[in-house]
């Protein structure tokens, strides 16, 4: 190990990756991964492993974005009892090797990494799927994701309201008010999830929910839905009316998706979708594929997340902090 080793604080992490700087990592994440080739990422499949002592799951993500970047890993658990104590349901910690010399380059807080890059992806996602008018947000899930979502979407999108739902009356209220606060626009904490998605042109769920909390019958012709608490077969934010209603199904990554994304799953194995129709988000990006194609279509896209995400944020922040000198 040498000397010049970055160590860096949750604190540090979220000062040096801006919301900005975290969408462009994850623009360029995702780009890569379109873009096919020489220069494509390399992407090694993820350690996603249920606890059969409670109801963790430890995961593992390894990958590395370009030549220029070296090799990045990150080990945590995803721990939903986290969420009734007010704390990260995330936890994890990220390391970054040098590009030539496989040497430690930098040692960083893997949950900040994490709540960032993925709500910074999420709003690559609505950038690139949903209507350049879609202007009214509802959020599923009051917690630390789900704010990051609020904020991320507010940088790609001229929000004009958002509505909050989760099961705590107070935490949903909370995260309303500091929404309102912050964004400065109209936003409130609703009674159930169907008043909070019902004629939203923007659909974020961010749970740990293990049944749908969004159901297709609620969608509002032209909305474009998005889940990144379905991350394991057994999670599902929405049902299958929803993927059914969906003109395109987008992932993160198709063949992951198909592995691990709930609704995804199930759609696969009930037919209703097969594997040509899961489209990739990158190739969206690149133009090589079509999400939407009209203004009234419904648009589904299912995040289980990518160590490429991790790499392409965790190098931004090295870079960042190298700028700064730290």
């Amino acid at each position: 190990m040498t000397d010049d080793v970055l160590f860096l604080s949750r604190d540090q992490v979220t000062a040096l990756l801006d919301a900005d700087t975290a969408i462009a990592s994850q623009r360029a994440a995702f780009g890569a991964l379109g873009a096919g080739g020489a220069g494509t990422p390399d992407l090694p499949g993820k350690i996603m492993h249920p606890s059969r002592f409670d109801d963790s799951v430890v995961f593992a993500y390894v990958s590395r974005l370009s030549r220029d970047t070296g090799a990045v890993a990150k080990f945590g658990s995803v721990n939903p009892g986290n969420a009734a104590a007010g704390l990260p349901t995330v936890h994890a910690v990220i390391t970054a090797l040098d590009p030539v010399t496989g040497e430690l380059v930098a040692l960083m807080d893997g949950t900040a990494v994490t709540t960032l890059r993925t709500a910074a992806a999420s709003a690559v996602a609505f950038d690139a799927l949903s209507t350049a008018d879609s202007a009214e947000l509802a959020l599923i899930g009051s917690g630390t994701q789900a704010l990051a979502h609020a904020r991320a979407v507010a940088r790609v999108r001229d929000l004009k309201s958002v509505r909050v739902w989760s099961p705590n009356p107070e935490r949903r209220t909370r995260a309303a008010e500091l929404l309102a606060a912050e964004l400065g626009i109209a936003a409130e904490a609703t009674g159930t999830p169907r008043e909070a998605v019902t004629g939203a042109s923007l659909v974020a769920a961010c749970t740990l929910s293990t049944t749908p909390v969004v159901r297709g019958a609620w969608l509002t012709p032209g909305c474009t839905v998005i889940s990144v608490g379905s991350f394991e077969p057994t999670r599902s934010e929405v049902d299958a009316d929803a993927v059914r209603r969906a003109a395109a199904v987008v992932v993160d990554d198709p063949g992951t998706a198909a592995e691990h994304a709930g609704p995804v799953v199930d759609a696969l194995r009930d037919r209703l979708l097969a594997r040509e129709d899961l489209i990739g988000l990158g190739d969206v990006l690149t133009g090589a594929r079509t999400a939407r194609t009209g203004p009234d279509d419904i648009v589904f896209y299912n995040s289980v997340g990518l160590g490429v995400q991790d790499a392409a944020a965790a190098w931004a922040v090295v870079h960042a902090a190298r700028g700064e000198g730290r």
